[in-house]
């Protein structure tokens, strides 16, 4: 049988299960489809036989397998800030293949947005449930699943 998680360990019949942060989904996109593009970025340079061969596929599979990793710590607080620290890395890449400025500013750009737009979900999502607990509280636990 699989080893159970903490949160699978922990749960009990009627507990609500705990919302994930759209901030960090959108973010975890954003980054492995970077990941997908360095590395096919890095076989493009390789192919064209730019620069040194070791080199390049070294760096750039390096930059794939922590484009990855950096997924597993953007809830932590400082892992927003990996992530600026990525998207300057993939735009410096520029200077290997140019065409990575352009990629680089727009994966900067697409990784600008969903930091923005899902910190704004997740402050709409967390003032609906504030709202629906105040709701529940004062109409009592039993009418929340009738309907009318």
């Amino acid at each position: 049988m699989a080893k159970l998680t903490k949160a699978q360990r922990e749960w009990r019949p009627g507990m609500p299960k705990k919302r994930r942060s759209t901030k960090v989904m959108f973010a975890s996109t954003v980054l492995l489809l970077e990941a997908f593009v360095a590395f096919f970025a890095t076989l493009a340079v390789f192919g064209l036989k730019r620069g040194e061969p070791a080199l390049v596929l070294g760096f750039g599979i390096t930059l794939s397998v922590v484009l990855i990793l950096a997924c597993a710590v953007l809830s932590r607080p400082w892992g927003i800030g990996v992530g600026w620290v990525m998207q300057l890395v993939l735009i410096l890449s520029g200077f290997v293949e140019p065409t990575m400025f352009v990629v680089g500013v727009l994966f900067a750009a697409c990784w600008w947005y969903g930091i923005r737009a899902g910190m704004r979900i997740d402050r709409e999502n967390a003032q609906r449930d504030r709202e629906q607990a105040e709701w529940d509280a004062s109409h009592g636990e039993d009418s929340a699943g009738q309907s009318a």
